[in-house]
């Protein structure tokens, strides 16, 4: 999309020397990107606290499971059939919005 905006030259000096971006577009962009992961950031922290973990605790989900060890045929059929899942537990009330104050 096209669009003409105004900015703060020294802003824009700024932000260009923060990061290896060749071009305002690119500088402008990349700011834009950084406030939409921030705002994805502040929704999933909105669950902390309010899901449960129903899976198997002997698991390590902390490896890939190309690098997992090989697990024998008799793991691998003694291996539960559903995959794990959350479970949402839900709060009568969103949690309240709270505003940062700006640096």
């Amino acid at each position: 999309m096209r669009t003409n905006i105004e900015i703060d030259d020294t802003l824009m000096d700024q932000a260009m020397k923060a990061g290896p971006y060749k071009t305002k577009k690119d500088a402008v962009e990349a700011g834009l990107k950084l406030l939409a992961r921030q705002a994805a950031y502040r929704e999933i922290l909105k669950w902390k606290g309010k899901l449960k973990w129903e899976g198997d605790e002997s698991v390590d989900w902390t490896q890939p499971e190309a690098e997992a060890p090989a697990r024998s045929r008799a793991q691998v059929m003694a291996a539960p059939a559903a995959a794990p899942r959350a479970t949402v537990l839900t709060a009568a009330e969103p949690a309240p919005r709270t505003r940062r104050a700006r640096r």
